[in-house]
């Protein structure tokens, strides 16, 4: 078997499936397990032992989903839209400053970037 590509990503071939999946922008740990849960694909097994039934079952599972280029879009609008309403939290994306209430005098340092 050779490649397994979901949405123009190609998983890891010696990973387990439930690890794998999480390769995808919009699938973490708990919905790639919902996932294998509801499709009834066991989590341990390696993406290059999955059957061929099995690979098309999941790419047919997550198309339904929104993820990658889509969510990615999805979210860069709606911090767009924050920032034209001139909210609280556009105004704090627009100045790169912590959104979500994070002290600023000692640390975000990540978000504000190296010391002046």
């Amino acid at each position: 078997m050779g490649n397994f590509r979901i949405a123009g990503v190609n998983l890891p071939v010696n990973k387990h499936i439930v690890i794998a999946l999480t390769e995808l922008y919009g699938i973490g740990r708990s919905t790639s397990k919902k996932i294998l849960a509801e499709l009834g694909i066991d989590p341990e097994t390696k993406v290059r032992d999955l059957a061929t039934e099995q690979e098309e079952t999941i790419r047919t599972h997550i198309a339904s989903m929104t993820i990658e280029g889509d969510l990615r879009r999805k979210v860069s609008m709606a911090i767009k839209q924050l920032k034209d309403l001139k909210t609280y939290r556009g105004l704090r994306h627009q100045r790169r400053l912590p959104v979500r209430g994070q002290n600023t005098k000692s640390n975000a340092r990540t978000r504000k970037g190296r010391r002046k």
